[in-house]
């Protein structure tokens, strides 16, 4: 059972270990407010979809279970059946390098992490709790999303601030979508099948990120401390002067927080375009005309393609490129948009190969030296795999 705990919602996953295939899934959404529940199972079983009341997580869980088992709705005969439980937890700090079975030790650590994880760390805890509280007895597996940066060296993670900082606070570069990057780097060297490859993988979607990897470890990562850093996404800034913040306070009297909300809530290509945070909807305002949605949507394409070039530098080369994620996978003018220019580093893009949605192609043209390939994500296996092996060690 791979378990997404969010502040007030939980997205959750039965995946059969011995073919890594999908029996059910769902979401629990309005956590501590109403509470709705969605359970899709892939056995033929009718969907169930109806108002749930979730005071807390444990209700949820104990939901979900229920229907995991269920006559009408089930896909296992009894609890017994669920050998282990994963859970993705956004920030593992500098304690933790890779995925670990959850014990004091591990919740303390998850504990230290609340103020870099605010709005994740607190409910990921609450999830493993729930599921401590429905499940007696059975692994809990805590799988990070800053681990696959943990590989990283010094000068690719240190912020060029006072080091007292990075000494005292933990203040470094993590990066985020972690599992995600791990998953596409993983099956881009298989695809490669050879030592020493060179990988920039784009997780593209309303939160983005790109990575560098040799051989699956992480160089470095777009996201820093926190998930604002990087590309402009859906509708966070990304990089920009730090001295703007004190300009905008200063000039409209904002405080911090408000400052961070406007950063993360309010900016991206939905501040840039006005029009949304949905790439489908500035495409088609753009195709409309509104040259606000157009800029929105070249800026993006910009800052990816600077990230490919200059991880492309850090590595002395990239062999292949990775487009996944809502609109990495989905979106095929963006990614020509983001490979046009490319061809000094040798990326050529088929067109017509690239007008794949939601699959697993190469779309490199012939005289591309370098792989470009779409690769769905899939953080759930991830996790689900992780688990597996730490339970049967």
């Amino acid at each position: 059972l791979v378990i997404n705990a969010g502040s007030s919602s939980l997205k959750y996953q039965l995946i059969d270990m011995e073919n890594e295939s999908l029996l059910a899934k769902g979401l629990c959404e309005r956590i501590g407010i109403d509470g709705r529940l969605t359970h899709k199972p892939q056995n033929g079983k009718p969907v169930y979809e109806a108002d749930v009341p979730f005071p807390t997580h444990k209700e949820a869980i104990e939901a979900v279970l229920e229907k995991l088992t269920s006559k009408e709705y089930g896909v296992v005969e009894t609890m017994a059946e669920i050998g282990a439980v994963g859970h993705r937890v956004l920030h593992g700090g500098i304690e933790f390098t890779e995925s670990c079975v959850v014990d004091d030790a591990c919740e303390a650590a998850i504990k230290k992490c609340f103020p870099l994880g605010p709005l994740h760390n607190p409910a990921n805890l609450m999830g493993i709790k729930a599921c401590q509280a429905a499940m007696p007895g059975v692994p809990q597996v805590a799988v990070f999303d800053t681990s696959f940066g943990m590989s990283m060296t010094p000068e690719a993670y240190i912020y060029a601030i006072p080091y007292e900082y990075y000494e005292n606070d933990s203040i470094r570069r993590y990066g985020f979508h972690g599992t995600s990057h791990r998953f596409v780097s993983a099956r881009a060297c298989e695809i490669m099948g050879k030592k020493g490859t060179r990988v920039i993988n784009c997780h593209l979607g309303n939160g983005s990120s790109v990575s560098a990897s040799i051989d699956g470890k992480c160089v470095d990562t777009s996201m820093g401390l926190t998930p604002l850093e990087g590309l402009p996404m859906g509708t966070r800034s990304g990089n920009l002067d730090p001295a703007i913040l004190q300009f905008i306070m200063n000039k409209y009297g904002y405080t911090a927080d408000e400052m961070l909300n406007i950063l993360n809530k309010k900016s991206g290509v939905l501040g840039i375009s006005g029009v949304g945070s949905d790439f489908r909807d500035l495409e088609k305002a753009a195709k409309e005309g509104n040259e606000r949605a157009q800029l929105a949507l070249d800026k993006f394409a910009y800052e990816v393609r600077k990230y490919i070039g200059s991880y492309a530098a850090a590595m002395g080369g990239v062999d292949i490129i990775t487009f996944t994620a809502g609109v990495g996978e989905n979106g095929p003018d963006m990614r020509e948009s983001i490979c046009e220019g490319l061809g000094f580093l040798g990326v050529h893009v088929d067109h017509e190969k690239n007008q794949v949605r939601g699959k697993e192609t190469d779309i490199s043209a012939a005289d591309s030296t370098v792989k470009v390939y779409v690769i769905p994500t899939n953080e759930e296996l991830m996790i689900a795999r992780d688990t597996l092996a730490l339970v049967t060690k």
